[in-house]
């Protein structure tokens, strides 16, 4: 015990010698992507306290707002993704990928990170390739079951690569792979149901569904929902929170009447989302990496409806984790027409399998994802810097 405490002490002196680290955090394109990257981000910076961190995305994407609402200063570069199919963007792609790699060199050069966190989405691939090639460690945050092209191209070059499901570990030709799971909001888990009740003016003597179709909205998930929201506020009697997504709002609202359903709250986009999982006895959601992470850290049961229009099929295989451990149901898309009425009323007043649901979904969670990821990331920069001071000496 005596040698144990001398060994904390010591390393807790060392960090305090030692400069806050500098990390460039390259992630963009979705909140599946940038989210995780904001909680390791504010990892780092409880455990090494002015940590200066930096990220890097796209000016046209949602990061360009979220990163800077928590406090982060980010830069832009040119890239887009590629297209299946022959589109002017994949014309302009080459010239593209040339500027953000000019612009990457710049911001790493001034920036000067002491190492590259890179949470996938296609911002994270020419920032990504220049630090790698200037020498500056890179570390991989991989939130699918199947790895996104970033990651996978990046992989040769990655220090270590965290993966969310141990599938994904397939994937990589790598010798440092380690399995924390995904870093998820802190917030999520603050919520007073009490509280979160009143935010959506519901009350605890009614079930709540919560019907999530990720931050754009899913058309098979919303035209299911049109089909059966009558039916499904009428004779189940619960109440029902649906994020429908911008672009579909108000077509949806020109084919119902919101204001009968009284105890329908549509939304083209939760800004509460602790207190929508709070509320909720049931959730209908797609099965993206972070979706389903935040289903098992809010202990939140639910139906999945993977996307079929994802590569690798990567949603089924994160739904199917869930499934095979008891912390969801699965429909498949093509399904949720003929079959979302049935399995919502199946479910939501089963209290038995809501409970096994929850209990499941909490022996799968990682809460502490982010700060295992931030824990390492830490060791190996004062590895590094151990090293550097050794040849120094």
């Amino acid at each position: 015990m005596i040698a144990a405490a001398k060994n904390i002490s010591s390393t807790e002196t060392l960090t305090a010698a030692m400069r806050p680290i500098r990390v460039l955090m390259a992630a963009g394109g979705t909140g599946g992507h940038v989210y995780p990257a904001i909680s390791i981000a504010n990892a780092i910076v409880q455990k090494n306290p002015g940590a200066d961190i930096l990220f890097v995305g796209t000016k046209d994407r949602m990061e360009w707002t979220a990163v800077p609402k928590e406090g982060y200063p980010i830069k832009s570069i040119w890239i887009s993704g590629f297209h299946r199919r022959l589109t002017i963007q994949n014309l302009l792609f080459p010239f593209k990928l040339i500027v953000s790699i000019v612009q990457s060199i710049i911001i790493v050069r001034r920036f000067n990170p002491d190492m590259l966190i890179a949470c996938g989405g296609f911002a994270a691939g020419p920032s990504g390739w220049v630090a790698a090639m200037m020498g500056i460690p890179i570390i991989l945050q991989e939130q699918n079951s199947f790895p996104g092209v970033t990651n996978r191209l990046l992989a040769k070059h990655a220090s270590i690569i965290f993966t969310a499901f141990e599938e994904a570990s397939n994937f990589f030709d790598h010798d440092n792979i380690r399995i924390s799971g995904n870093p998820v909001r802190k917030e999520l888990l603050d919520a007073d149901k009490t509280v979160s009740l009143e935010t959506f003016n519901f009350t605890d003597k009614k079930k709540t569904l919560l019907v999530l179709g990720g931050s754009g909205g899913a058309k098979s998930i919303n035209d299911a929902m049109l089909s059966w929201i009558q039916k499904i506020h009428d004779d189940l009697r619960i109440q029902i929170i649906w994020q429908c997504g911008n672009k579909y709002i108000d077509q949806i609202k020109q084919n119902l009447e919101p204001e009968k359903l009284t105890n329908l709250r549509l939304l083209a986009y939760i800004d509460d989302m602790p207190a929508a999982y709070a509320v909720a006895d049931l959730a209908i959601s797609r099965a993206g990496a972070i979706s389903c992470s935040e289903l098992m850290t809010t202990e939140t049961p639910s139906i999945l409806i993977p996307s079929p229009h994802v590569a690798g099929d990567h949603q089924k295989k994160n739904a199917r984790t869930m499934v095979s451990n008891g912390a969801a149901d699965i429909l498949e898309d093509s399904e949720i027409g003929s079959k979302l009425f049935e399995s919502v009323k199946e479910l939501i007043f089963d209290e038995r399998k809501l409970a096994e649901m929850r209990k499941s979904a909490s022996d799968l969670s990682t809460p502490d994802a982010a700060e295992k990821i931030a824990g390492d990331v830490l060791e190996l920069y004062r590895s590094k810097e151990n090293e550097k001071n050794l040849q120094t000496d």
